[in-house]
């Protein structure tokens, strides 16, 4: 078993790990991997955010639309090629090292925070 670093409580808490709503997935034919360029809305406090997500492998643009995911709003935006990535969408790795989404389990307002 590998050491990992251990963190205190106020660590995690800095981190702004949000659901939101997927509003529009495109193809991202710049990106050097293949990707997405998504807008996802969290909600009225957060708003509308920017993102490049490389989860080509199992899913399809037109299917993202309207699914919750979350992700990082709390990172400093990030210039991806023509694209500045205002949050970091999370997923897992899978032993064929293509991304499969974090997702909550049921529908959540968006803008909740990971509690």
């Amino acid at each position: 078993m590998t050491q990992r670093e251990t963190i205190e409580w106020h660590d995690f808490e800095r981190v702004e790990l949000r659901a939101g709503t997927i509003v529009e997935a495109a193809v991202f034919p710049e990106a050097r991997k293949p990707a997405y360029r998504l807008r996802i809305d969290f909600g009225p406090e957060v708003g509308v955010l920017r993102s490049s997500a490389q989860i080509t492998d199992h899913y399809q643009p037109e299917a993202l639309i309207g699914r919750q995911v979350l992700a990082v709003v709390n990172f400093p935006p990030r210039q991806i090629g023509p694209v500045r990535s205002e949050c970091l969408v999370t997923g897992l790795h899978r032993d064929d090292g293509t991304v499969v989404l974090a997702v909550p389990d049921a529908p959540v307002p968006d803008g909740a925070r990971l509690a």
